[in-house]
């Protein structure tokens, strides 16, 4: 697989490009976008970058971190505040984004989406309000471990970090959580899996293909 050097503004450009053309494969009216990518790697920066990009052309879009859909701590931390497996299998409301961000955008929906649900600091709902993406508007959510849970994407870009950047880019207090992105390398295999590949080994020189 051959990547190609580009900066991360013109790659915001090129998927905005691309996206502009997206249709949903279910026939529905707005289209769905994964940024895929270890909290180390920054998916949700080249969100948003896309996001302005998608505005400057006069399509609307949302941009939704699959952080603000962390469970409780009481589920999320049941085995420990540093345990792999709870990172990788429990610490995210999956039910909730189904229900408050993909059901919205099923065919027919209302478009009503919820931004984010529960604040892990607080450990409580947010209470934020819900924003309707208007027909033909774009849901680009990003965070980590979203490909191995069948979200009805139609497109997914993965950010990539080799186990050494990874390691570098990853503060010492978040190593604990290293081993849940080994799991997912290996079972999901992210950078095979996604239509779009950004290397980000160094982030001042990101490489793509896609």
């Amino acid at each position: 697989m051959r990547l190609e050097a580009i900066t991360w503004d013109r790659l915001a450009e090129l998927l905005a490009d691309r996206l502009t053309g997206l249709e949903p494969a279910d026939g529905g009216s707005w289209p769905r976008v994964a940024f895929d990518g270890a909290p180390a790697g920054r998916p949700g920066d080249l969100a948003e970058l896309v996001g302005e990009a998608l505005r400057v052309r006069g399509r609307p879009s949302l941009v939704v971190g699959a952080e603000g859909f962390l469970r409780p701590n009481s589920l999320r931390l049941e085995h420990g505040r540093r345990d792999a497996e709870s990172y990788y299998g429990g610490w995210f409301d999956t039910g909730a984004l189904w229900r408050e961000v993909f059901a919205p955008l099923d065919p027919g929906g209302s478009g009503r989406i919820l931004p984010d649900l529960w604040d892990p600091a607080t450990d409580r709902a947010t209470r934020s309000s819900y924003v309707t993406l208007p027909p033909g508007g774009i849901l680009l959510l990003h965070g980590p471990l979203l490909l191995r849970h069948w979200f009805p994407f139609d497109l997914t870009v993965h950010v990539l970090l080799s186990p050494g950047a990874l390691r570098r880019r990853t503060p010492e207090a978040e190593h604990w959580t290293l081993p849940a992105f080994e799991r997912y390398e290996s079972e999901t295999d992210p950078a095979a899996a996604a239509d779009v590949l950004v290397r980000a080994d160094d982030p001042r020189h990101p490489a793509w293909v896609g």
